[in-house]
């Protein structure tokens, strides 16, 4: 997998929490989808550096943490 970690991600970018995240915090990621990369940030430290991988590293990262 390539990846990269970058920078605080720009304010274009539409990020999403998973909805089995509870509303008391704990451990969770966010993720945004820009064009042709997928960022991952730590959702309890938004201002923070984000990761970057290509679509595909991130699907593949999909299918084996869900099981499929």
């Amino acid at each position: 997998m390539n990846a990269a970690e970058t920078s605080v991600a720009g304010p274009e970018l539409a990020w999403r929490k998973s909805s089995y995240s509870g509303a008391e915090g704990g451990q969770c990621v966010e993720v945004a989808a820009g064009p042709g990369t997928v960022h991952i940030r730590d959702s309890k430290v938004t201002a923070g550096p984000t990761l970057a991988v290509s679509p595909d590293a991130w699907a593949g990262f999909v299918e084996l943490a869900s099981g499929r």
